[in-house]
């Protein structure tokens, strides 16, 4: 199986965990699935009044330079771990 094919199996596994993850690991999740589907951000800070947007944006702007393979085998690992 491809990593691209884990990746995406690992996105539908993410929607049936059988927990909520806490915030952080929610951030967490978000950004890898963006560096790995989207590669480094591109797009402005949102506002102020915008804290959630704000810290997506910081989460996946953290990890600006991570190649989308790494990203995508990361997020797989992290999805398991939570099965």
């Amino acid at each position: 199986m491809s990593l691209k094919d884990q990746f995406e199996a690992a996105v539908a596994d993410s929607k049936n965990l059988p927990e909520r993850p806490d915030n952080m690991t929610l951030l967490k999740i978000y950004a890898l699935y963006k560096q790995g589907s989207t590669g480094d951000v591109q797009d402005k800070r949102p506002g102020f009044t915008d804290m959630v947007g704000r810290a997506k944006w910081d989460a996946w702007n953290e990890l600006k330079g991570t190649s989308q393979d790494d990203a995508m085998q990361q997020y797989v690992d992290l999805i398991e771990g939570l099965k």
